[in-house]
């Protein structure tokens, strides 16, 4: 599931809250977020099978990305080719400084540890 504020897109993890939605422990997830505008995205396209999504914006550009890693492939009118299989290149589009984050799973709680401590009334402070 990918979603879009402003100028950034964010990706979300929904299989183990579709799998039992009353389970407390299955939440959806973000797993993956990335500014692809420097103004709000209007539109969002996912072409699942090459693993590419497409983002329009109100300020006219057009551009491709990576759907599992945030990489920018380049926009559309651009005189090079898009390269859809070389997602090593860290590049980013002119109006764009932060590279896509990755967002890690909740660390696990540790353990409760009951600690008591007495309100004491100390006159001399």
């Amino acid at each position: 599931l990918l979603s879009a504020t402003e100028g950034h897109i964010f990706r979300w993890n929904m299989a183990s809250f579709l799998e039992d939605s009353r389970n407390r422990k299955n939440a959806i997830k973000e797993e993956l977020c990335w500014r692809a505008h420097a103004a709000e995205v209007v539109d969002l396209f996912i072409e699942e099978e090459k693993n590419v999504i497409v983002t329009a914006s109100i300020d006219g550009s057009v551009r491709l990305w990576h759907a599992r890693t945030g990489y920018y492939f380049g926009y559309f009118g651009q005189a090079r080719k898009f390269e859809l299989t070389d997602t090593s290149r860290l590049i980013l589009p002119s109006d764009v400084n932060d590279f896509p984050a990755i967002i890690k799973e909740e660390s696990k709680h540790m353990e409760k540890k009951e600690v008591i401590y007495p309100l004491m009334l100390d006159r001399d402070k």
